[in-house]
């Protein structure tokens, strides 16, 4: 039998839907927090750290899940715990820092495994709290989303100087009279707050699809630490538009359409990025760390 492809629903029509103008707002939301926190996060090299720090929640939630406690509670309690042991890690240095991420993340994730399967029995709720459930969020999911990203967008005006300076050069930092460490922590709990915040939309797994992905995009072409964070809040905007109107057409889930298409944009991106450095038409001046 031959696979027939269902045809492309109407935009306009499913704007009409309320969990479709649910999703758009929590799309734009995240975008903006996951766009913002992303520059940076490329720019200091954080990726591996924003990926686990939505992983390292998972066993937080499934617990929660079991008792009847607030997963978003539970969230971000395993987060800013995460986060702060990273940092104090990072204290002895790159390598101790990435060390801890990812010790901390295999455990996270074993434990996790563990508890949903062999404790609590966790069965199908396992696959919400991976991957998400974009379509069916709620008033308090989009109250979370608009307060992280009233959180990165403060911070980004507040703080953007001292990460722009630690990210460009960490050991020279100090001498501007950048607070590092500070700077450093409320970097990672911010990220780790916005990371829980988008736990309901894309998953424990699938966060770096809107905190890294689009942001990586924007570094190859970007000049600027301004046009880094505004491609990359667009780029975010963009995938996200992408990949819930793909997973309408489709009958897939939202969070892992979007991932996949943020992944093979990337890929074309980069492709492109470097044909036009060899043939010599591209900027030698992108932004770099």
């Amino acid at each position: 039998m031959a696979f027939a492809l269902a045809a492309p629903p109407d935009p306009l029509a499913l704007l009409e839907l309320e969990l479709v103008r649910t999703a758009l707002a929590e799309l734009g939301l995240l975008a903006l927090a996951g766009g913002l926190l992303g520059g940076w996060i490329v720019l200091r090299r954080l990726a591996f750290f924003a990926h686990a720090v939505g992983t390292a929640t998972f066993p937080g939630l499934v617990v929660a899940q079991a008792a009847g406690f607030s997963p978003r509670l539970a969230g971000l309690a395993v987060a800013l715990s995460y986060a702060g042991g990273v940092e104090r890690a990072g204290r002895r240095g790159p390598a101790g820092d990435d060390t801890a991420t990812g010790l901390l993340l295999v455990a996270a994730l074993a434990s996790g495994i563990v508890l949903a399967s062999d404790v609590f029995a966790s069965g199908a709720v396992v696959d919400r709290l991976l991957f998400g459930t974009l379509i069916g969020l709620g008033g308090s999911d989009l109250a979370l989303s608009a307060l992280a990203a009233a959180l990165a967008s403060a911070a980004t005006l507040l703080l953007g100087r001292s990460w722009g300076a630690i990210g460009f050069d960490r050991e020279g930092a100090p001498t501007l009279g950048v607070p590092v460490a500070r700077a450093d922590a409320l970097l990672l709990a911010l990220v780790a707050v916005a990371a829980v915040a988008a736990l309901p939309a894309v998953g424990a797994l699938l966060v770096t699809s809107l905190f890294v992905v689009p942001a990586a995009i924007a570094r190859l072409y970007a000049t600027t630490v301004p046009s880094l964070l505004g491609g990359a809040v667009a780029l975010a905007a963009g995938q996200g538009l992408a990949g819930l109107y793909v997973s309408l057409w489709l009958d897939v889930p939202p969070g892992p359409a979007i991932a996949v298409l943020g992944a093979g944009a990337y890929g074309v991106c980069a492709i492109a990025s470097g044909t036009l450095r060899r043939a010599g038409t591209a900027t030698p001046t992108r932004v770099a760390a």
